[in-house]
């Protein structure tokens, strides 16, 4: 087969473009991650912090406060590791960050079973939805770092 033919395992071009696309595509989608992390870190310390601290389980031994501004630091924390981290690191950062994104999910379950609203997620269906979106990001922190 000849440059940039397509074979029985897909396409196949000329100086391993394909590759670089793809690994172009996760940097950006690692970056914009990490970017999105450390957004919500602020977002957890200053403008969004009571709409956060309705998302704390009541089983969790802290005050909602506690834990909004921990998760906050945590979140700018792992979200600059994740933007700037390369190769082997990285992976372990994707790793770290999907064991986050698994960490905080009780928090999203808890919004849904309290009916607490917050972010704009004021009703049982669209908190409901939002529980889809964990899963997303666990998978997105995996992929875009190779983990």
């Amino acid at each position: 087969m000849g440059r940039g033919s397509v074979g029985i395992r897909g396409p196949r071009l000329h100086n391993g473009c394909m590759k670089a696309r793809n690994g172009r595509g996760r940097g950006l989608a690692k970056t914009l991650l990490g970017g999105a992390l450390v957004f919500a870190g602020i977002a957890h310390l200053t403008f969004a912090r009571r709409d956060f601290q309705a998302q704390v389980p009541d089983f969790v031994p802290l005050e909602p406060d506690t834990t909004v501004v921990a998760s906050g630091i945590a979140e700018i924390t792992l979200g600059t590791a994740l933007a700037v981290s390369q190769g082997k690191r990285a992976g372990t950062v994707g790793r770290i960050a999907a064991v986050f994104f698994a960490a905080v999910f009780p928090g999203n379950v808890s919004q849904y079973t309290q009916r607490r609203s917050a972010f704009g997620l004021d009703t049982d269906r669209k908190r409901f939805a939002r529980l889809f979106f964990q899963p997303v990001l666990i998978v997105a922190a995996l992929w875009s770092t190779r983990a």
